[in-house]
């Protein structure tokens, strides 16, 4: 198959819409159910790059949560604890794969950004990655192959229509590539580079320890950076993305927005936030829209009378800003990566209020020695990576 026709474009109003090889080659996909969009795919493709450089670079099965051609969340199949389980609602699945774990980790990490997600993994999906999948609200998932059960499962989710490509995983893209734009075609080589600790050994700052778990998070950071819109930062802790600043004009800005993400991951393993009592039957989503605003400034919109009732079996105490500065100070050893050079201090400053502990980032820019002075004066290590990794 050389091409596929698409329904329409980004959007209803463009038309016609396809994908193709050209040239002699065909498509490195099957569609195994459902019929994927433009977007779908922008999500698919990006997503498979992402994960099969994480599982190169690992060694440990990955998977990611796209949306709008940026991960929501990415992460490698590590064991989970049971407050982790508990956040991301699979403490009722028994013992999970590491494949499962691994989507559980990038689904959970940002709940709220990943409804409705594409979903790629970087191996053959297993049964429990597909019961983990069929239970979630998604568009669509992307892998090297699927098992015949686990198959069957993702046929049946959205009533036959749920979106199962399948990938070539030998497939080897063109060094070069093209985009058109307003009529224009544009070409650049591939960004074929490999994200590995060498690129780590660059220490710049006054504490040179970065240990092996920071050196993963940080490839893991790096790698997920690479295929995020920029501007953009990636918080990591423990083999997955925490929070991640995607597509802001100001670098300060992506700090702060993933900064808050991965705030709200970890206030979310608060004993305030784990012992809520939902009431009986209340959807998923809308269980986690009410932790998303119970846990911030506008908590007064699940708890005031009249409210509060349609979603908690008790009302709440309101966690205060006070207990939630406490809880957050125990959040330590983040790693933190950044696309491109922090321009000023203040990132770090930012950084600092989510517990990061290990940075990379390129270099480069005039202010180098203030950025270097403020990662020493909280102890961080900071490795100059001298790449940059824009994606547009």
């Amino acid at each position: 198959m050389k091409e596929l026709q698409l329904k329409y474009g980004c959007n209803p109003n463009q038309k016609p819409s396809r994908i193709f090889m050209e040239g002699d080659r065909e498509l490195p996909i099957q569609v195994l159910c459902g019929k994927p969009g433009y977007i779908n795919f922008l999500d698919a493709f990006n997503g498979w790059q992402l994960v099969r450089e994480l599982k190169k670079a690992t060694g440990l099965p990955a998977a990611t949560s796209f949306k709008h051609v940026s991960p929501a969340g990415a992460a490698v199949g590590l064991p989970m604890s049971d407050v982790l389980k508990k956040i991301y609602w699979v403490d009722d699945m028994g013992e999970l794969s590491p494949l499962a774990c691994a989507y559980a980790r990038a689904r959970g990490a940002d709940r709220m950004s990943s409804f409705g997600d594409f979903i790629a993994l970087s191996d053959v999906c297993d049964v429990d990655t597909a019961r983990l999948i069929k239970r979630e609200v998604s568009d669509g998932v992307i892998a090297p192959g699927y098992e015949p059960e686990a198959l069957e499962l993702l046929k049946a989710k959205k009533k036959g229509n749920y979106n199962v490509i399948q990938i070539d995983p030998d497939y080897v893209p063109d060094p070069i590539e093209h985009k058109q734009v307003f009529g224009v075609v544009f070409e650049q080589g591939r960004n074929e580079l490999e994200i590995n600790p060498e690129l780590l050994s660059n220490v710049v700052t006054e504490n040179k320890e970065i240990p092996d778990f920071a050196v993963r998070d940080l490839m893991i950071s790096l790698i997920t950076l690479k295929y995020t819109q920029s501007n953009s930062v990636c918080y990591v802790k423990d083999g997955q993305a925490i929070g991640i600043g995607a597509g802001q004009q100001s670098r300060v800005h992506c700090t702060r927005l993933a900064g808050q993400k991965a705030d709200n991951w970890f206030l979310r393993q608060a004993p305030q936030v784990l012992n809520l009592k939902f009431v009986d039957g209340i959807k998923r989503a809308d269980r986690d829209n009410a932790i998303d605003v119970y846990i911030g400034e506008e908590y007064m919109d699940v708890l005031a009378d009249g409210a509060w009732e349609s979603i908690f079996k008790e009302k709440p105490p309101v966690f205060t800003r006070e207990e939630k500065r406490a809880w957050l100070d125990q959040m330590k050893d983040v790693a933190l990566g950044s696309d491109a050079f922090f321009p000023f201090g203040d990132n770090i400053e930012r950084a600092h209020k989510s517990g990061v502990a290990y940075i990379a980032e390129p270099g480069g820019s005039v202010r180098d020695d203030q950025v270097i002075q403020t990662c020493n004066k909280y102890g961080m290590a900071m490795a100059f990576t001298g790449i940059r990794l824009f994606h547009h």
